[in-house]
């Protein structure tokens, strides 16, 4: 396929953030633009900046990318429930009397130290712009850690309250609700 340096550039860039097939297909349209161009302007040079422009250079596709993908959108949705789940483990925990349960510091404070870390990821993802592939990967680690941190918080619960205390009937199940959830969208961010 004849191209243009300033093309090939572009394409390089892609192919260094986007997935191969993902790549292919822009490479072609970005080609065909050109020949179009090339073909109305008859300049190499103002041809390829024209078909840059026109489809949208690097960081402005890579952008798309992102902001499209189905692992940003699991990002948001884990940070939009944050607060939500702080909400129903709040009182859960309060009438559950949290701090006579006989949970080693270094467990909890671990626990402290994944929850922030994870919120931290997903804070990331969501503003991230072209790290398409680190993206990926951070949103699977925290959504991993946030499934792990809702079992560990249902077994400790469970096992650690000597009743039944009415929050918990709504803390269980939002956090089965958000692993369940998570899981399900795991495998679309898997695959994209």
């Amino acid at each position: 396929m004849a191209g243009h340096e300033l093309i090939a550039a572009q394409l390089a860039i892609l192919a260094e953030r986007l997935p191969a097939q993902a790549v292919e297909e822009l490479a072609d349209g970005l080609q065909e633009a050109y020949e179009a161009r090339l073909a109305e302007l008859h300049d190499p040079d103002v041809a390829a900046r024209a078909a840059i422009a026109e489809f949208g250079d690097a960081d402005t596709i890579t952008a798309a990318f992102v902001r499209e993908s189905p692992w940003r959108r699991m990002a948001l949705t884990l940070l939009a429930t944050g607060p939500i789940m702080g909400v129903v483990w709040g009182p859960t925990l309060l009438s559950a009397r949290v701090w006579d349960w006989p949970i080693p510091l270094v467990v909890r404070i671990a626990y402290g130290m994944v929850l922030v870390g994870a919120a931290l990821t997903l804070l990331t993802v969501a503003r991230a712009k072209h790290a398409y592939r680190r993206t990926r990967i951070a949103t699977l680690a925290a959504a991993t850690g946030l499934i792990t941190l809702d079992i560990g918080m249902i077994a400790a619960a469970m096992s650690m309250s000597s009743s039944v205390v009415w929050p918990l009937l709504v803390a269980v199940p939002a956090s089965l609700i958000r692993i369940l959830a998570t899981l399900r969208a795991m495998p679309a961010a898997l695959t994209r």
